[in-house]
Order: structure tokens, then C-alpha cells, then sequence
């Protein structure tokens, strides 16, 4: 079987495909994986085949320029059912978000990958959600076609609440800027848009029942398998911890595509500094640079993979990214998460709360002050560890990626 995995040009996004497509490659399959360019080392590294297509885009450049549109409420996706949204809204969120970030991600490279696909003839198409791409390389190639989420599927459950909003629409307002910018995309290859063209014939779920939204297209659930990169396990992190342990990360995509952390280390170092506790602040060397003092019970680190670090952690604070908390959720942490409000963020720090295993701090309310009494609730109480260990035991239970092969083959036979 040929299976052509098609991401987004982010490190996090292809970090999260690795584990399944290394399942896929173990199980005699060939395995491919397309993105632009500037992710070419990124899937190198992970041992995997590299398939560069169209052209390098610059949304990161346009994030950095608005570091606040993480905050923006068409940014936030987290409001995606009725009770949180009207019709206004939601039109407007898919009138910025279709131009400003589907279309810059996926334009420069659909043509390309179109030819690749039609050439290589994939049996199997595995998309990040927003790799519509992905979806067009699926069609044209009569190719089996699923979505492998890094986030909860607030995209196909906003979509089928703004379907049922439209509906109620009069006819001459009932817009719809996702499916016609898509059509518009597959129309030159003899095909137009369709609902299985934006969910796939299934979508593989990496977060437990208790985190989750129900998927738009038939669930496969997988446990999620971290993978951080590079990884080493250095000599400091074989001895067991003679205090509680806490991790800072602030994750590598702020820093490198919004120009920089939403809330600050120092700050936070100094706020944690008479805590007795051990706070391990890992971070990018970039971040590690700025700092001019570390407190006498912390140690500022780069290079630690999280997967490698929090198996010996009372807690971590983060800032919301998907790899930083499945990495934390997979090994049983509580956490703190000090967010934006951008994609899923505040919906899974909302469930991560009404599960027990942590707490959701929009990053303006994050004070030196709740940041402390947090991190003291967290690493004090057993009933926090309790429920991350609970939330820990669900993923456990969940298919493994080597699980899923044998459904993913079925798929692409039955066609």
C-alpha cells in the first residue's frame, strides 16, 4: 500500500504524523509525506521520505506582524456549537480564516502536489486537518482519504453548526467561503467540494473520550505516542527528583513563528522562586539567551525532549500547544496551561479542568500570584495526580498506531 501523509509546514503538526506513518513503514508500506519545502528537515529527521511541493509561504511572517490575532475571536474555534455562536460570527471567522490562513497554507503547494499524487498514485491519503491539499491529492488520485487530528475536531464541528445556521438562513445570504474557495481549488482537476472532501472518510483521534469533541467523520481512535524530536536522556534526568518537580515549557511555536512567548519565563521563575519545589525551564535556546538570572531551585535547559522530561514531574506549565499537552497528558502530569485563545485551545484546557487533571489560565489572568497558588494546588494535592493518572489510563487503552494499520488498510481496499 502507498500512503502519502500531507501536513502543514509546522514541526508540532509533523511530529504528531510521525508515529503512524513509522507504523505504516514497519507494517511493508510505502510511505511519503508532502509539505512545503521549509518542512523538508523536519520529516527528514524523523527518518521519514520527504516530498517537497510548491513553494515556501509566509504566514509566519504575517503572525509575527500580529501577534495579538491569536486572540482575535475569529480565532477562536473553541466556540464552535450553537449555545457559543450565531450566524454573524461564524460567517465572519470563515470569511478571514479561508483567505488569510487556509488558502496561504495549502494554495502555493495543491498544484504540485496534484501532480505528485497523480503520478505516484497513493492508496491511502493521511491530512492534517487543514491540509485541504491533502484532500484534492485524495480525490484526484482515487485515493482512500483520512484527517489525523492535533487538536480536537473543532473544525468539523464548527462546520456542522454553520451548515445548520445556513440552513436557516435567507437564500440569498447563505455564503459559504470554505467550500467555494475549495471548489475553486479542485474545479481545474474536473471535480468540485464536497463534505468528505473537508472531513475525509474518517478521522484518527488522539485525545481520550473524556478531552474529546465528537469527530465529523467516523472516529478512529489512536493513543497518542509522543514524539518531540531529537531526544536525549541527559545524565541529570536518571536521578530521581529530591523535590516535586515542575517543568516550564512555552513550546517552540511562539517563540518561532509569533515572535516570541505570551507570557514571560522570568517572570514566572521569580514567581515560583521561594516555592520548594524544582522547577526545570525548558526551553529554546533562543529563550534560554534572554534570560539574566535563574533562581537558586531552577535549572533553564535546552535540548531536553518533554517526553524524556515529564515522566519525573509533579506538574508542568505550558502554553497550550497540542504536542506540549498530549506530551503532559500521556505521561500522567497535571497541568497548567496559560494560553491564547487560537484553534482549540481553550475547549481542551476546559475539558483538561472538568477532568481534574489541570487548570486553564488565559495568558493576560496569569499572575505571579495564580501562577504560585496553582502550581502549589497542582504538586499539594493528590486529587490533581489522581486524575492525570485517570486521563493517563484512557490514552493507554486507546488503539496504538500499529493498532490502527490494519484499519487503515481496510479503508483503502474497500476504496
Amino acid at each position: 500500500m502507498r500512503v502519502l501523509f500531507v501536513s502543514l509546514s509546522e514541526k508540532s503538526h509533523i511530529y504528531l504524523m510521525a508515529p503512524l506513518a513509522w507504523a505504516l513503514s514497519a507494517a511493508g508500506h510505502e510511505v511519503r509525506v508532502a509539505s512545503q519545502p521549509m518542512a523538508t528537515e523536519t520529516i527528514t529527521r524523523a527518518g521519514l521520505t520527504a516530498v517537497p511541493v510548491g513553494s515556501d509561504h509566509a504566514i509566519h511572517r504575517d503572525m509575527a506582524a500580529y501577534r495579538e490575532s491569536q486572540d482575535y475571536r475569529t480565532a477562536n474555534w473553541s466556540r464552535c456549537e450553537r449555545a457559543d455562536v450565531d450566524w454573524a460570527e461564524l460567517k465572519e471567522r470563515y470569511e478571514l480564516s479561508v483567505p488569510y490562513a487556509f488558502a496561504v497554507y495549502n494554495d502555493s503547494m495543491t498544484e504540485d502536489l496534484a501532480a505528485f499524487a497523480q503520478g505516484w498514485r497513493p492508496d491511502l491519503v493521511v491530512r492534517d486537518p487543514l491540509a485541504y491539499a491533502g484532500a484534492v491529492a485524495a480525490r484526484i488520485s482515487g485515493a482512500a482519504h483520512v484527517r489525523l487530528m492535533w487538536c480536537a475536531d473543532v473544525w468539523g464541528r464548527t462546520r456542522q453548526t454553520y451548515l445548520e445556521l445556513m440552513r436557516e438562513q435567507p437564500a440569498a445570504e447563505r455564503v459559504d467561503p470554505l467550500a467555494e474557495w475549495l471548489a475553486a481549488r479542485s474545479e481545474p482537476f474536473g471535480f468540485s467540494c464536497d463534505e468528505e472532501m473537508l472531513h475525509g472518510q474518517a478521522t484518527i483521534s488522539t485525545l481520550p473520550p473524556a478531552l474529546s469533541v465528537p469527530t465529523a467523520s467516523p472516529e478512529l481512535p489512536m493513543r497518542h505516542v509522543p514524539y518531540n524530536g531529537r531526544a536525549v536522556v541527559w545524565d541529570w534526568l536518571r536521578e530521581a527528583p529530591k523535590k516535586p518537580r515542575v517543568c516550564l515549557s512555552l513550546g517552540a511555536s511562539n517563540t518561532e513563528d509569533y515572535g516570541g512567548d505570551y507570557v514571560s519565563v522570568p517572570e514566572i521563575l521569580d514567581a515560583l522562586a521561594d516555592e520548594d519545589v524544582e522547577v526545570v525551564a525548558a526551553l529554546l535556546p533562543a529563550q534560554r539567551e534572554r534570560l539574566t538570572a535563574v533562581p537558586d531551585n531552577a535549572r533553564a535547559v535546552d535540548s531536553v525532549a518533554l517526553h524524556t522530561l515529564l515522566p519525573s514531574c509533579s506538574a508542568v506549565i505550558h502554553h497550550g500547544g497540542y504536542g506540549s499537552f498530549a506530551t503532559a497528558m500521556a505521561a500522567g502530569v497535571p497541568q497548567l496551561v496559560l494560553s491564547t485563545l487560537v484553534s482549540d485551545h481553550e475547549l481542551r484546557g476546559r475539558a483538561l479542568e472538568r477532568a481534574g487533571a489541570g487548570v486553564y489560565l488565559h495568558h493576560r489572568d496569569a499572575t505571579a500570584q495564580k501562577v504560585r497558588d496553582h502550581v502549589r494546588r497542582l504538586t499539594g494535592r493528590p486529587d490533581f495526580a489522581d486524575a492525570a493518572k485517570r486521563v493517563r489510563a484512557e490514552c493507554r487503552a486507546m488503539p496504538s498506531p500499529h493498532d490502527v494499520v490494519a484499519a487503515l488498510e481496510r479503508l483503502a481496499e474497500a476504496g
